[in-house]
């Protein structure tokens, strides 16, 4: 365990950001950490996957990686999984479950591929021991994941086990709920510091200011969670303790102040609830009001993260009293009214400010009547999305202009 071959996969466009957050957590570069499509490749022992575990907040698993094979059919399959010592991973009394996808695989049927190497792992452990492990789909003890391209079979077992966005605190939730390795990527292409203001006008169930919070006083994403890698065999439980000691040794007092605002207050009492659970609660204040009149909550400008509701997710947000399941729901047509209206309220109440916005409507700046200084590629789930930087500054750009003029 002393040389593993470590994946860590992200949503589209978060694949930097996360090179740079495994470099700052375990010091890695050059050749043990590889860019690729989707996440990143990392090359270390076992203890920097607990530790990325823990403390990343951009993966969305840390895997490793056990078999690199070409294949042309399902037999190739089976005897690649029937190389890999799993007798080193996990026991047979343990029940496990492959899931699997593929990127042009010549394969008909994904289904009896994945039946392959379920056989072949159940067989080698009778092989060696006379017993077969279980699979169980729902929640499996183990759970090994494989990628088939059109050449190759790349099988791993998945050390994470829930999805690392499920950071354990949120239980609270709205409508469309954002997740938090997404709130997260949003924070991070931001470049915001903790060291000024963060306020989320649109917050919803709280995710950006919470894990903005986070950010501030080094909570460890991880801290109040379980992981696939306690039930496999390499755990040591001394180490991970000692992972865990060394992660709340390192929190700290924010230096500057979170705030989240949300036009339905019973989303701002799960926002609080949650804050609470993440152990943030003393650093973000959470506030009732609607965003076309809430002020600035800080007398320092600082930094606006928004997530608004939209399209396909559900329908833009709108005016306080309009309200649908905890979320702001507009009639037909507003949207781009309430843009239009929210950049208005920004330009006159929020001038230094920087707003950045999650959109998947690339006319937004058009719509807002203001010019991004930044837009960067984000994927909400299956939504192609642009988080738009904006720089706020007092009056129209048109007067602006002609005072420059003058």
């Amino acid at each position: 365990m002393s040389d593993l071959q470590l994946f860590l996969p992200c949503a589209a466009g978060v694949e930097d950001l996360l090179a740079d957050e495994v470099h700052s957590l375990t010091g890695l570069a050059g050749d043990a950490l590889l860019v690729g499509r989707g996440g990143v490749e990392v090359h270390a022992p076992w203890r920097e996957a607990l530790r990325l575990n823990l403390h990343s907040r951009l993966a969305q698993r840390v895997l490793v990686q056990l078999v690199h094979a070409p294949y042309r059919a399902e037999d190739d399959l089976y005897q690649a999984a029937s190389a890999v010592a799993w007798e080193a991973w996990f026991t047979p009394r343990q029940s496990f479950k492959v899931e699997i996808t593929a990127q042009h695989s010549p394969l008909k049927s994904l289904n009896f591929a994945a039946l392959r190497i379920k056989d072949a792992v159940a067989d080698r452990f009778r092989a060696k021991s006379g017993v077969r492990p279980d699979v169980d789909t729902q929640r499996p003890e183990v759970r090994l994941h494989v990628h088939l391209t059109s050449t190759h079979c790349t099988l791993y077992i998945d050390t994470s086990g829930e999805p690392l966005f499920k950071r354990g605190w949120r239980e609270d939730k709205g409508e469309a709920p954002l997740k938090e390795t997404l709130a997260a990527a949003m924070i991070a292409a931001s470049g915001w510091d903790a060291a000024t203001p963060l306020y989320d006008p649109c917050c919803g169930s709280g995710t950006i200011a919470i894990e903005a919070a986070q950010v501030a006083c080094n909570v460890a994403p991880g801290l109040r969670r379980r992981f696939g890698f306690e039930r496999l065999l390499p755990h040591q439980a001394h180490v991970w303790a000692q992972l865990k000691q060394e992660a709340q040794a390192a929190q700290r007092e924010p230096a500057a102040p979170v705030f989240g605002s949300d036009v339905a207050f019973r989303m701002v009492d799960f926002a609080a609830r949650n804050a609470e659970r993440a152990g943030v609660a003393h650093a973000v204040q959470f506030r009732g009001g609607d965003a076309l009149q809430r002020l600035p909550p800080s007398e320092r400008p600082g930094v606006m993260l928004v997530n608004p509701p939209y399209g396909e997710r559900i329908a833009t947000a709108g005016v306080a009293g309009r309200t649908q399941r905890g979320r702001e729901r507009p009639e037909a047509g507003d949207g781009e009214d309430f843009f239009v209206q929210l950049a208005a309220h920004w330009k006159k109440h929020y001038a230094g400010w920087t707003a950045w916005v999650l959109t998947p409507d690339l006319k937004l700046p058009s719509h807002m009547r203001l010019k991004e200084s930044r837009r960067v590629p984000m994927w909400n789930g299956p939504i192609e999305c642009r988080l738009f930087r904006f720089d706020m500054v007092a009056g129209s750009a048109r007067a602006r202009d002609a005072a420059a003029g003058a």
